[in-house]
């Protein structure tokens, strides 16, 4: 007896504008629908405190610009929404469409876990091959709960992780110049 085949359903961008405006974030990564609830209370928080210190350092060097949450659509099948963004001044013109949304992958990202196997995979497997192989510069992961920040450079060709960040650390990095952050700050 022939087993019936079961068709991936491939979700595109055309999906996403009929979804409602109900608080959940609905992202697709090559197709695949993921939706994800309000994050938690110190997740926003360390989206707040490091978007916080990217702004200060931006604002003084005139070199680019960050957000939180931005849309950013990678093709018709990729279409995400990370936590925080970094775009060099140059780059955001070209990036950016009609809607407001980035086109391309920006220079630095940067997701914040939140709790659950599926949230943390989705962030240290699924987003992070797709940031590698669309050209993110460094992808930062956030572990509010660990107190420590992973740091993914692009080494040949994908994005390596280089090191990781505790309390007693400071965040630097050679895209931001002269950029410096306590990693104590992003929990207190």
């Amino acid at each position: 007896m022939n087993q019936p085949t079961t068709e991936r359903v491939r979700w595109t961008n055309a999906d996403l504008e009929l979804f409602p405006d109900d608080g959940k974030r609905y992202e697709i990564i090559d197709g695949e629908l993921l939706v994800t609830r309000s994050p938690h209370w110190k997740h926003q928080k360390a989206c707040v405190r490091i978007s916080t210190a990217l702004d200060n350092w931006s604002q003084e060097t005139d070199l680019g610009e960050v957000v939180i949450a931005p849309g950013i659509i990678l093709g018709d099948n990729d279409n995400i929404i990370p936590d925080v963004v970094w775009v060099s001044k140059h780059r955001l013109t070209e990036l950016l469409d009609e809607a407001g949304h980035l086109t391309a992958a920006p220079e630095l990202v940067i997701e914040v876990l939140s709790p659950g196997n599926e949230n943390e995979k989705r962030d240290r497997e699924l987003k992070l091959k797709l940031y590698s192989t669309r050209g993110v510069r460094e992808y930062w992961i956030v572990d509010w709960r660990k107190q420590q920040l992973e740091v993914y450079r692009r080494e040949q060709g994908s994005l390596k992780l280089v090191k990781t960040l505790f309390p007693g650390d400071q965040l630097e990095s050679p895209l931001l110049p002269n950029f410096t952050c306590a990693i104590a700050r992003l929990f207190a």
